[in-house]
């Protein structure tokens, strides 16, 4: 497929979730255009978890894989950009790219990713995904054992400490300040030894991403070898609310089962919709995404 001008559907973001969608729309001979910058939200995580068959591989290798497999089917085309901004007419879409080109498509889908925020601790964001994890399912296991900190308070710290403690019972919290527990989180947390240290953390002590101790603004100095941390986001694209696409109280793009947003023949799959935060997620939503695009088109077609 060489002619960007009348597609089926465009794809923005071009790692596992967009790339499941265009999958499934290339095995119905669906024109199909993906965009992506290369810059996905894991690019530092050196190897994903739990994902059958992919268990252990870096997620590089596997979105690598995914490209050149889902490149084989004729109606799909790759282009390296940036979409900028995006309109709604009577025909479809159009959405225009840092270059300036205009493209056109009956549908869109949006796997776009958020964006973390980094807090303001020296050295965080270089341990982001390495040694600073979000999620114990994809990355708990190989720290098991192991000294471990939980950058969080209130609920999700006591949430986090309770998965945690099934596979460390070295666990200290570290709330950044006055702890927000009720009487019975903490009992539960007395009870299972977990520490909770209430001192400011200012900086990061690692080795090209490995946690090796935090320093906290009374100086003081706490060895671990992970700690797990819930950072704000944001929509890594602003085109689908630009769009009319409703957002749920979290901030995600609000979605149905099908992965439909709140504007027709708009879709959205992987990091943006949910907080299910793994690449077997993504895959998933993505098989979905496109497979309901598809649909949509065969219903308006047929």
């Amino acid at each position: 497929m060489t002619n960007h001008k009348n597609l089926d559907v465009i794809i923005i973001g071009g790692s596992y979730a967009g790339l499941s969608a265009a999958m499934a729309l290339g095995r119905s001979m669906r024109d199909v255009l993906i965009i992506d910058n290369g810059m996905p939200c894991n690019r530092q995580t050196p190897h994903s978890h739990n994902f059958i068959t992919q268990d252990g591989v870096k997620p590089g290798e596997i979105a690598e894989k995914a490209r050149a497999q889902v490149l084989k089917y004729d109606t799909v085309q790759f282009l390296n950009g940036f979409a900028v901004s995006g309109t709604q007419n009577e025909n479809g879409f159009q959405i225009t790219i840092e270059t300036g080109e205009t493209l056109a498509s009956k549908k869109l889908i949006f796997a776009t990713g958020i964006k973390d925020i980094m807090p303001d601790i020296k050295g965080f964001s270089e341990c982001w995904g390495i040694s600073l994890i979000h999620c114990p399912y994809c990355h708990g296991y190989e720290f098991s054992g192991h000294t471990t900190g939980i950058m969080a308070n209130g609920e999700k710290a006591f949430h986090l400490s309770s998965l945690v403690n099934n596979l460390t019972d070295n666990i200290t919290i570290l709330p950044q300040g006055k702890a927000e527990f009720n009487a019975g989180q903490t009992a539960k947390l007395n009870n299972h030894n977990i520490n909770v240290v209430e001192d400011k953390i200012t900086e990061i002590e690692h080795e090209n991403g490995q946690l090796k101790n935090v320093i906290f603004k009374n100086g003081k100095k706490m060895s671990f070898d992970v700690a797990y941390s819930s950072v704000p986001f944001r929509q890594h694209s602003d085109i689908p609310v630009s769009l009319g696409c409703e957002l749920t109280e979290q901030g995600y793009i609000k979605i149905d089962n099908f992965q439909k947003t709140t504007v027709r023949g708009v879709f959205a799959c992987g990091d943006n919709s949910a907080m299910m935060r793994s690449v077997s997620y993504a895959v998933s939503s993505g098989g979905i995404a496109g497979s309901m695009a598809n649909r949509e088109l065969t219903d308006e077609q047929f």
